[in-house]
């Protein structure tokens, strides 16, 4: 027998295989997204028709494409920020519209001022005529405008005399602070959720409803458990009350499990994930902090909980012993929050 067409016909079959296993298992090769991992370190990765997703950029960024141009979730560091143009520019000539950002990070606003210059307002001159506001005000000077929940300006900003934290270029140019900010764009109701108290006091999730894809910032970081910046107003409950909304807000392929279709979400850090995903990440945080608030309840110290590794069965997978996010400052930050809760800290 012909060695190669032997060979030729092998791996035929184990392309039949596959493709069977893909489908099945709902990933049909329609549906899985193309990846190219470019030369500039950036990867990109199309999600749905018009939604891409670009990795290696600090925190994850989501591309929508329709023909009023292009909205953008968040914009990742400044050092990648140029990177991140020039590969939007690979996908379309259209301009960026709209810049949304999920968190008050700096690697989920770094790239805010390049980003929004490489854009165009989607807003025309003139608007501001009998508002008694600007027109640079209205338009952001002629850049694509830049939302964020208040919140996230507030933190970013300083009062007048003070330091602030980001430089003015980086922060939003229009704000919400109320529960959610809706618009309609490229065929599509776009949600701005508020999350609040979750990882940080800022947090959004950003809805694409006809897309059916989530982008949900750092509520979700796939790499490790979710940080809670208590000093920018997170809170574990918040958290567990962030990723609960985003339970009812996504859709599992059921009854029709060979089907490609389900909602996506978009994690700030990490690979996509889906319905279950979220599920496990959420129950996995809940279990934890059950079995702190048990041990608490059992008049445990601080040290004497952490001994006892409430983490236990998720530490391979979420944990980390060393880096600015260790898995005994999330016990600790789970801890001190309940201990709060109970009357006081030990």
């Amino acid at each position: 027998m012909n060695s190669r067409v032997a060979g030729g016909t092998l791996a035929a079959g184990w392309s039949a295989v596959a493709a069977l296993v893909l489908l099945l298992t709902g990933w049909a090769p329609t549906a899985v997204a193309q990846q190219q991992t470019k030369s500039d370190g950036l990867a990109v990765v199309e999600l749905r028709p018009n939604f891409f997703l670009i990795g290696g950029a600090g925190g994850n960024i989501l591309v929508q494409i329709g023909p009023a141009g292009v909205v953008v979730v968040d914009s990742g560091s400044t050092e990648a920020a140029e990177r991140v143009v020039a590969e939007i520019r690979r996908l379309t000539p259209l301009p960026i519209r709209y810049l949304i950002n999920t968190g008050m990070d700096a690697d989920h606003v770094g790239g805010n001022e390049i980003l929004a210059k490489a854009g165009m307002t989607i807003l025309a001159g003139a608007l501001a005529a009998g508002s008694g506001l600007g027109d640079s005000l209205i338009t952001n000077g002629g850049a694509a405008s830049v939302l964020a929940h208040e919140n996230v300006l507030t933190r970013m900003s300083a009062p007048t005399g003070e330091t602030a934290p980001f430089p003015a270029a980086l922060w939003p140019t229009k704000t919400f602070h109320y529960r959610q900010y809706s618009m309609y764009l490229n065929g599509e109701g776009i949600q701005v959720i508020h999350m609040p108290n979750a990882h940080t006091d800022g947090d959004v999730a950003v809805f694409f409803r006809r897309g059916d894809i989530i982008a949900t910032g750092d509520l979700i970081d796939t790499r490790r458990f979710p940080v809670i910046d208590v000093a920018r107003g997170g809170s574990v409950q918040g958290e567990l009350d962030a990723l609960n909304r985003l339970m009812d807000l996504t859709v599992y392929n059921l009854p029709l499990q060979w089907e490609s279709d389900r909602t996506l979400l978009v994690p700030g850090h990490g690979h996509v994930y889906d319905k279950l995903d979220l599920l496990e990440y959420r129950d996995a945080i809940t279990i934890v902090r059950d079995r702190v608030q048990a041990l608490l309840d059992e008049g445990k110290t601080l040290e004497q909980v952490k001994a006892a590794n409430p983490t236990l069965g998720y530490r391979s997978q979420y944990g980390a012993e060393s880096g600015p996010w260790t898995t005994d400052m999330f016990v600790e930050v789970i801890y001190r929050e309940l201990a709060a809760k109970k009357g006081g800290t030990r």
